[in-house]
């Protein structure tokens, strides 16, 4: 079965972001020239992905409104000329059909996929967080949905990380598969305690889902830090069927941490075709000024 559909959580608060997020929310802020949330939706788009499905909340507007079509704005552009600006605004707004579904508590990332359940159907689907980026040669969306197609289960992106940094992801545990890059999942845990676990491969923000997954959210009760947790229900969906672990090639960024976001913005300047050789001699100068 094809996967067709894309479900982007986006309805946290942004809280590392304070105060740049108190009024804009966190996916709506630049990685260069685009908002983080468009470098994900182009993810998808480029894989081919049908369909998005937002999860938002109250005061997230902005996001739809981003991907939409603003008739006011393109006839100033129209007006002044900027043939190219108005026609890639037009790009935006076309780029792949998006439907929002609201999450009305915050109670977790398992919670906000469950949201999206009436919308997605009885059908595998990807989960993209709208945080996380990936430069990569093939998007990883696509090298996932090229793994689906072979094995026809759920399967979680990872990264290995270094031992102490295991307790601030949900890691995976399990044995190589016959796949490249791929792993047969026997255990995962959320956030494990020092020393709990031997492994380093850590769960990012790209999944697909087997759509069992919506019954079994529908019954998981909240974990760490009183939220419905999404890795809880993933490890009770590898005792109903297989699960993979997908090691993606590429380079991944938490565009929803400082750190993670400033290193975002300096790996996409570099490769910007009219910044990224300016860009490069000004953070030669720096270094060589220190």
């Amino acid at each position: 079965m094809k996967v067709r559909k894309a479900v982007i959580p986006v309805a946290g608060l942004g809280t590392r972001f304070l105060p740049a997020t108190k009024s804009i929310p966190k996916e709506l802020l630049t990685i260069v020239d685009r908002p983080t949330i468009q470098y994900i939706v182009e993810e998808v788009v480029a894989s081919g992905i049908d369909q998005v499905i937002f999860v938002t909340s109250e005061g997230k507007s902005a996001i739809e409104n981003h991907f939409d079509y603003n008739f006011h704005l393109d006839a100033v552009l129209k007006e002044k000329k900027k043939v190219v600006l108005g026609e890639e605004l037009n790009n935006i707004s076309n780029l792949i059909d998006i439907v929002s579904v609201r999450q009305k508590k915050p109670l977790g990332l398992g919670h906000a996929i469950w949201t999206a359940r009436h919308v997605v159907g009885n059908e595998p689907f990807m989960v993209c967080l709208g945080d996380d980026l990936v430069l990569s040669k093939i998007p990883c969306a696509k090298q996932m949905l090229d793994l689906f197609d072979e094995v026809g289960e759920s399967i979680v992106a990872i990264q290995r990380v270094p031992q102490s940094e295991t307790f601030q992801y949900g890691i995976v545990e399990g044995e190589k598969d016959a796949h490249d890059r791929t792993f047969k999942v026997s255990r995962m845990v959320e956030k494990p305690a020092p020393g709990t676990t031997d492994s380093d491969m850590a769960i990012i923000g790209r999944y697909i889902l087997m759509p069992e997954i919506f019954s079994i959210l529908d019954t998981t009760t909240p974990g760490h830090g009183g939220e419905i947790q999404l890795t809880d229900a993933l490890l009770a969906l590898t005792k109903k069927r297989a699960m993979y672990a997908y090691e993606f090639e590429g380079t991944r960024f938490d565009a929803g941490d400082k750190m993670g976001y400033l290193k975002a913005i300096i790996a996409y300047g570099l490769r910007h075709p009219g910044l990224g050789k300016q860009l490069l001699e000004h953070l030669k100068e720096i270094v060589a000024g220190q």
